[in-house]
């Protein structure tokens, strides 16, 4: 084990603005692990912090959330982990005794921290831990798929919080990265048809791959289309992936009546939705918000993931050094037809 008391670390100093510099070592305590840090993925949450639009007032701090690792020391009370073993993180930290994070609803814990998001995360060499959120992943799951566990683990919960099964139809709005696991995460649960709303060529064309029956790229023509696949009633569930304050008023307008919305993609904060309460109660309609995987979720999809359930190499195309963090941010609006940036670490 390293005897260093620093590490790099890359900092977001304020928004738009990284440094790499050295910093201390976390110290591992009685209940944590210390995990060598080997590949983080940049989410769109992780952009919308770059920007600002997002936790700003955490800043300056460690972003990162994404991760895969090897454990390099354990705390002196975890006894159900080993040395070097690779791990993926849950990265919802809660007190774990509140009614919230006894359902599982971990976001609404009064103490909760998410790990990049609300603390210092893991674009950094080490990052520790509590191991009752470390979980092992098997040896032969490449590295770029196991740093995939955490953006699966939403779509997961996502799937579950909208109860989507077999053969309802669902429209998901936007195919970039977490559109496309969501399409991914549709066919597994056997939702049909599934259609896609992306104006991006290649982004539009992963879609198919990863399961769409349709992409519709001129938005004028979505309304027809679901409506002309779902014999005129609209569709049962509209995934908002996104983020966009017009695209959830779009999702109000394709849902059938009894409908409902997965409002998954986040938004400023003062963003509002526009929207006909009347129409809602009338029409039994709902919205069912999902932002996080946590708990079962990641072992899910972990699970999926170590047996292949999920279509992958489109999301390990692109990776940058730590020491070039802020020229992956800064260059991701030049590569839209990339579907996951990572930084690697070690």
């Amino acid at each position: 084990m390293s005897q260093s008391s620093t590490m790099k670390a890359a900092i977001l100093m304020e928004p738009g603005h990284f440094e790499v510099r050295e910093v201390p070592k976390p110290h591992c305590g009685p209940d944590e692990v210390l995990i060598k840090v080997e590949r983080v993925g940049i989410c769109g949450t992780d952009v919308h912090i770059f920007h600002g639009n997002y936790a700003a007032d955490k800043l300056p701090l460690i972003p990162g959330h994404e991760l895969v690792g090897t454990i390099e020391q354990l705390g002196e009370t975890v006894q159900h982990l080993d040395v070097g073993s690779r791990v993926v993180v849950d990265i919802n930290v809660g007190c774990g005794q509140c009614y919230y994070c006894r359902r599982n609803e971990i976001l609404n814990c009064a103490e909760v921290n998410q790990l990049g998001i609300s603390c210092d995360g893991a674009f950094a060499e080490y990052l520790a831990v509590p191991a009752r959120l470390v979980i092992p992943v098997s040896e032969h799951v490449p590295v770029e798929v196991a740093a995939l566990c955490e953006p699966v683990a939403c779509v997961v919960r996502a799937t579950r919080k909208a109860n989507i099964g077999f053969g309802q139809s669902v429209v998901v709005l936007g195919g970039g990265p977490i559109g496309n696991l969501h399409v991914q995460m549709l066919r597994l649960v056997g939702a049909a048809p599934i259609v896609v709303a992306e104006p991006n060529e290649m982004r539009a064309q992963l879609a198919l791959d990863a399961g769409a029956d349709v992409v519709v790229s001129d938005s004028d023509q979505l309304k027809e289309t679901v409506l002309s696949m779902t014999d005129g009633r609209g569709a049962d569930v509209v995934i908002e992936s996104v983020g966009l304050p017009a695209l959830y008023e779009k999702a109000l307008d394709l849902i059938r009546p009894g409908g409902h919305i997965s409002a998954f993609g986040i938004t400023g904060p003062d963003d509002a939705l526009s929207m006909s309460i009347l129409d809602m109660i009338l029409k039994e309609n709902s919205i069912k918000g999902s932002v996080a995987g946590m708990g079962e979720d990641m072992h899910d999809a972990l699970t999926l993931l170590s047996h292949n359930r999920f279509k992958t190499d489109a999301f390990a195309s692109k990776a940058y050094k730590l020491e070039d963090i802020q020229a992956a941010f800064e260059g991701l609006a030049d590569h839209i037809d990339v579907l996951k940036t990572s930084i690697t670490v070690s």
